[in-house]
């Protein structure tokens, strides 16, 4: 059994009669509650969030009346982690990344517990990792001090000597995540691996 519904449709210029069957109607009824629904919901969650971000940008300050913005992010809002290899002790690709990746997992670890702002921040810039290399461990305890000095998180993994090297090893040095600039004064001047 056919029946006519109508259904009225203003999408702001007008209005536009629709005459269907019963089962496309309330087919046609339902897409449009959903479409209408999706809106609503939209445009409340972007004004939620736009207000959230209107708040921070207060809270940085504002640069139309003479004041500098501060702002958590590093220069350019970029964040990063180095990894510093020691390149002395001859290790296999194979073994650079697994101590690599103990030391990102370690500073991960450490900067979830201690600073999880920071954290979130890194990880919106994508996670940036750089491997770099030292010499020796003299200067990987160097590096070490200067990353303390100015503030970033360290990670100094030490390795547990089942395979190529000797037990207690310093292999790798994880500095950071922290803002690019200020990571870059401690291990800018290195070469990539």
């Amino acid at each position: 059994m056919k029946t006519n519904v109508s259904v009225l449709i203003s999408p702001g210029a007008g209005l536009t009669s629709l005459k269907m069957d019963s089962l496309y109607g309330q087919v046609a009824i339902g897409i449009l509650g959903g479409v209408g629904c999706g809106l609503c919901l939209g445009w409340h969650f972007r004004a939620r969030f736009s207000n959230s971000s209107k708040d921070s940008r207060a809270a940085m300050g504002n640069g139309s009346r003479g004041e500098t913005a501060t702002s958590v992010m590093g220069e350019g809002g970029e964040f990063k982690m180095i990894l510093v290899v020691r390149s002395d002790l001859k290790m296999g690709k194979g073994k650079v990344a697994a101590q690599c990746s103990h030391a990102a997992v370690s500073a991960y670890k450490q900067v979830q517990r201690r600073n999880p702002e920071l954290l979130k921040q890194w990880e919106y810039c994508g996670q940036p990792k750089v491997v770099v290399k030292a010499p020796d461990e003299d200067s990987l305890i160097e590096l070490l001090t200067h990353a303390k000095e100015v503030g970033l998180p360290v990670s100094l993994i030490q390795d547990a000597g089942r395979t190529q090297i000797a037990p207690g090893s310093r292999t790798v040095l994880g500095v950071g995540p922290g803002a690019a600039d200020l990571v870059d004064k401690v291990t800018g001047h290195l070469k990539l691996y």
